[in-house]
């Protein structure tokens, strides 16, 4: 008997004594009756016995065979988790990914047909319309600009994975110097360093204490990352021209946490506002309002979070790092407004100082004006240097160390004379008050017209 019923019933099958005639075949339906009348026998007479079959039912595989001798079997491990555990403060974790830390496999192999989209955001009745996400029309005249959003994505995962890697070695006790260049190393590698097509966008910025913005280590400068510091770190990545521009703060001690919370908060309220048709002056209030209700207690004394009012966030343009428009960070700006299809840096910087920053220190950062003037250079070691920064880096900004890598040594003279005849503008380090402590975050969006996207969002902030 095939079917022989388990123990205790009744056979309702018997084997009989004599030859019966053929059975007719079964349709689909009864023979899956069938199958699930004998799994359901199976398992009733695996009940009672107090084990487990080793056999499925004829025609199926036992999805859970009993492990032989008795031992458990091993759980898988579950995909994700964490790459590394953030050695700064305020910083979130980055889930592993098939990427691994410091691999120099260029993005654009990575990703061979669609580059990550970075974090999207619907507009809002004060911002845009809440119709433009299924507006038909707008969602063609986003299509017509696939490409450009392409190349600027390509730019921010680039960045996303640099930054994870300066993240790995950002730790006390590093050479400014040394960290600058294997980020910028790990830039150039990741991005396909090809000429002015793609490339390094500007120097690496990494600003200590009370230097806001615009410090990068010359040759020589052997500055050294302290524990109780506060660093600012912004570098950029451009492809065909479309430029991210996105900072964070590094911080390794806890009493600066309300510092950094305070301009990290800042940033992305500015971003929850910004918008197509918003005025400029709006983003300001909202950001100085959010950032001035925080406190940071240093030493026993306390400080309020004081946004640095001549530092603004700026709209972006191919090749051009400040395209015209300045997003303010106090109230009191301007009522120009966003229009649809820009791309803005939204960046707010904090400190417990003045609020006020001014030129000071050795000059690192320089750039060619985006319409510079036909000046006759009369020093041909200016002539020189003008044509190598035409072909380097056109409008886009460089440092002293570039030129340097470049081999254009012994430089100083003729770039004092480019900015001198007003072709070059130098761009110092922006420093308030000594002593006290600045922070900065910053990230790229775009004003697209079906919806706001921060194309430089990532896990750590």
């Amino acid at each position: 008997n095939p079917n022989p019923a388990p123990s205790g019933e009744k056979d309702t099958n018997p084997q009989p004594d004599q030859e019966q005639q053929p059975a007719a075949p079964l349709s689909k339906s009864a023979k899956k009756r069938a199958r699930k009348k004998a799994a359901a026998a199976a398992a009733a007479a695996a009940a009672e016995n107090g084990g487990t079959t080793d056999a499925a039912p004829s025609g199926e595989s036992n999805p859970n065979p009993a492990p032989s001798g008795g031992k458990k079997k091993k759980k898988k491990k579950k995909k994700g988790g964490i790459e590394f555990e953030q050695p700064g403060r305020l910083l979130g974790n980055w889930r592993r990914s098939g990427v691994p830390v410091g691999n120099e496999t260029p993005v654009h192999k990575q990703f061979p047909n669609k580059f990550p989209v970075g974090e999207i955001m619907e507009y809002t009745e004060h911002n845009g319309g809440t119709s433009r996400i299924t507006d038909a029309e707008k969602r063609e005249t986003e299509r017509l600009s696939a490409d450009i959003y392409e190349d600027i994505r390509r730019a921010a995962e680039c960045h996303r994975q640099v930054r994870k890697f300066s993240q790995s070695i950002i730790k006390p006790g590093i050479r400014l110097i040394d960290m600058c260049e294997q980020l910028e190393d790990m830039n150039r590698k990741l991005v396909a360093e090809d000429g002015l097509k793609a490339g390094i966008a500007f120097p690496t910025g990494c600003s200590i204490n009370h230097v806001a913005a615009h410090y990068t280590p010359n040759n020589g400068d052997d500055t050294v990352l302290g524990e109780d510091d506060v660093m600012k770190v912004d570098f950029g990545t451009q492809v065909n021209g479309r430029i991210i521009d996105c900072a964070w703060t590094v911080s390794f001690n806890p009493k600066y946490d309300n510092l950094l919370a305070a301009v990290k908060d800042a940033t992305n309220t500015g971003i929850k506002v910004a918008g197509i048709d918003v005025r400029l002056c709006d983003v300001g209030e909202a950001i100085q309002e959010v950032m001035e209700s925080y406190e940071v207690e240093l030493d026993g004394k306390t400080y309020q979070v004081k946004p640095i009012r001549n530092l603004n966030g700026h709209s972006i343009g191919p090749y051009q790092i400040h395209a015209g428009k300045s997003v303010p960070i106090v109230k009191g700006g301007e009522a120009t407004r966003m229009e649809e299809g820009e791309f803005f840096a939204i960046e707010t910087f904090g400190s417990t100082g003045k609020g006020y920053v001014n030129e000071d220190l050795e000059c690192s950062h320089y750039m060619k004006k985006y319409v510079a003037p036909h000046v006759p250079l009369r020093m041909n070691r200016s002539k020189q240097l003008l044509h190598f920064i035409n072909k380097e880096f056109d409008t886009l900004a460089f440092c002293r160390r570039w030129l340097d890598r470049k081999g254009q040594d012994k430089h100083l003279m003729a770039l004092k004379n480019l900015c001198d005849v007003g072709i070059v503008d130098a761009y110092p380090p922006l420093c308030d008050i000594k002593g006290c402590y600045t922070a900065q975050y910053e990230h790229t969006i775009c004003l697209k017209p079906t919806c706001k996207e921060v194309i430089s969002r990532g896990d750590d902030y």
